[in-house]
């Protein structure tokens, strides 16, 4: 495949083999950070308070367990975002709900010149254990389809689609929420429709992919991606691909094509994985394989260039990963911009698409990284505005691309596993920093995989909110198993949290998967006795309806919970809901029905 000609018009970029086009160097170099002024200006330096803050107002006669008691801040914190003045708490503040803000607008960072378990069944314990000793690190879940726009961008896995939000909140929702397309069911009474069995394995392997359309239930299986009947589960097609599927896109068109990424030869002992290096587009109403492509240059010089994760927005196509990232059109799989060599060591670990088309892009070396965050012009790749990333930072997860809003893990501080200690809520038109929004790993539920940039999951964006589970904490009767969770939103203008939140109730987990309209859909881990549940909360009141209760017959709910509650992919749509697996490992037989653990499941309202 030939290599495009230079776009006309390009902003300036980086050096000659830089991102995109060739383009002239900006003065430092390229990715090097605007070098400071010679003298420092007039007012305070950058992140430090115009003026001292002021105190809390009066403290409230009770704090919650395990919350400080409220001080003002002695000194600017860390990284220069100072603590504010919050509003007045109530008498005991819920869980969730810090005493003491934590978030407020900052001023920008400077802007770099342009440059180009809980939970867990054991055999998923087993299979995340092997994930961590082989370093096995594909892009995460994947979107449903509903209609209308280029492509669909409503979140059914976790990670936020920046769906726009509804206008028709309830009473004291602010203006915002409602007019979501998910109606509320006569009789929200599930039964299960089916039941997919795991794939017979020699070593673990990654079958991150499941999507619905208007007539199936596509999942990623071994060396191909099938296609059942929404209601029934037996397979309408079955589309071989030369080698495994090592990453799936979370967002399709309108028309249900969606890009993957696969192996170009079948895996062998004794290492059972081959490089992941060609990207392709599935057309998911006909089981057909539209194009696939691959490039070379950048990291990986004449080789195939390897990827971890594949976009989609628009037109464009994106695949990112250690040797660079890569774009192809939509339409016929033609390159639109491939890694090229750079003398700043500067490459795109990856993209977030849907609304918009996002680039994490590190530069310089491992031991002294600037991760830069860039909004693109999906034709030419060349950033229409950019962010740098505070020190510290050495990865970062795209949560939406519109609005922007990433997260990372500051200086290793989230110490959770969860890779999340901040939330970044980013101007995409001008890069300007809105909020920095602190997510206490001890306090939030949300992740992010270390080394995927679209792979956050248990967060969701819409309403320029936001929202965000917190971790599970003893329920109203402390008794054992009586755990629960709310699910909170923070302003993304100035990281200030809502007033209302929505609790899961006692024994049940809230997990946010989407947005629908201004609502969050969201699934309801179940407590031992009983089958989850789906609910459409209101994005202003945060008030739950229910959509679906899934039956609380010992087999049913033993299948529903054998899918690890942080590694499985989720979907619900139009009265119908499934489960998947992302990994798999050696197929091991059980003996007794309810041990048994499924590739995927289906239910579904309505009998």
């Amino acid at each position: 495949m030939t290599q495009p000609p230079p776009p006309p018009n390009q902003p300036p970029g980086p050096p000659p083999g830089g991102f995109g086009a060739p383009q002239d160097p900006p003065p430092g170099g390229f990715g090097a950070p605007t070098p400071p002024p010679a003298q420092p200006p007039a007012q305070p330096p950058y992140g430090y308070p115009q003026q001292p803050p002021a105190p809390p107002q009066q403290p409230p006669a009770q704090q919650p367990y395990g919350y400080p008691p409220q001080q003002p801040p002695a000194q600017p914190q860390e990284y220069g975002y100072p603590q504010q003045q919050y509003p007045q708490p109530q008498s005991q503040q819920p869980y969730g709900y810090p005493t003491q803000p934590q978030y407020q607008q900052t001023p920008q960072a400077p802007v770099v010149p342009p440059a180009g378990g809980r939970k867990l069944s054991a055999q998923m314990q087993i299979v995340i254990a092997a994930v961590v000793a082989v370093v096995l690190i594909i892009g995460g879940g994947v979107w449903y389809a509903n209609s209308g726009g280029d492509d669909k961008t409503d979140d059914a896995g976790g990670s936020s689609g920046a769906a726009t939000a509804g206008q028709d909140g309830g009473k004291d929702g602010g203006g915002i929420g409602g007019g979501g397309k998910e109606k509320v069911p006569a009789n929200p009474k599930s039964t299960a429709s089916f039941k997919l069995d795991l794939p017979n394995v020699p070593d673990i392997t990654d079958v991150t992919g499941s999507w619905i359309t208007d007539k199936a239930y596509v999942k990623t299986g071994v060396d191909s991606v099938v296609g059942y009947d929404l209601d029934k589960g037996t397979v309408l097609w079955t589309l071989p691909l030369t080698g495994q599927v090592c990453g799936a896109s979370r967002h399709m068109t309108a028309d249900y094509k969606v890009p993957v990424l696969f192996e170009a030869t079948k895996r062998v002992a004794p290492r059972y994985i081959q490089p992941c290096t060609e990207v392709g587009l599935l057309d998911l109403s006909t089981g057909k394989l539209v194009w696939s492509a691959s490039v070379s240059g950048g990291s990986a010089g004449d080789k195939k260039v390897t990827f971890s994760e594949v976009t989609l927005h628009g037109q464009t196509v994106a695949a990112g990963g250690l040797d660079g990232g890569a774009a192809f059109d939509l339409a016929n799989g033609n390159p639109r911009w491939k890694p090229q060599a750079d003398a700043a060591q500067c490459k795109d670990l990856g993209y977030g698409g849907g609304e918009g088309l996002v680039a994490v892009r590190k530069c310089g070396t491992s031991d002294d990284p600037t991760v830069i965050i860039q909004n693109l012009n999906p034709t030419t790749g060349a950033p229409i505005s950019q962010y740098k990333m505070p020190k510290g930072v050495d990865w970062a997860g795209v949560v939406s691309a519109k609005p922007l809003v990433v997260a990372a893990d500051v200086g290793d501080t989230a110490g959770d596993g969860s890779n999340i200690s901040d939330f970044f809520s980013i101007d995409e038109k001008t890069g300007k920093l809105k909020a920095k929004i602190t997510a206490d790993a001890d306090r939030y539920a949300a992740r992010c995989r270390s080394a995927a940039v679209e792979s956050c999951t248990q967060v969701v964006v819409g309403n320029n909110r936001l929202y965000l589970p917190t971790e599970e904490h003893e329920g109203s009767t402390g008794e054992y198993g009586d755990e629960t969770n709310e699910i909170v939103a923070f302003d993304l203008n100035n990281g200030q949290l809502a007033p209302n939140k929505s609790d899961a109730g006692d024994r049940y987990t809230l997990i946010p998967l989407r947005m629908d309209g201004g609502n969050v859909i969201a699934y309801k881990w179940p407590p031992y006795d009983k089958g989850g549940q789906i609910v459409s909360i209101d994005g202003g009141t945060m008030k739950p309806t229910l959509l679906m209760e899934n039956p609380s017959d010992k087999e049913t709910r033993s299948a529903e919970t054998s899918f690890s509650s942080i590694g499985a992919e989720y979907r619900y749509a139009n009265g119908r809901f499934f489960v998947s697996q992302r990994l798999v490992s050696k197929t091991k037989k059980e003996t007794t029905s309810y041990l048994k653990s499924y590739l995927a499941m289906g239910f579904r309202v309505g009998g």
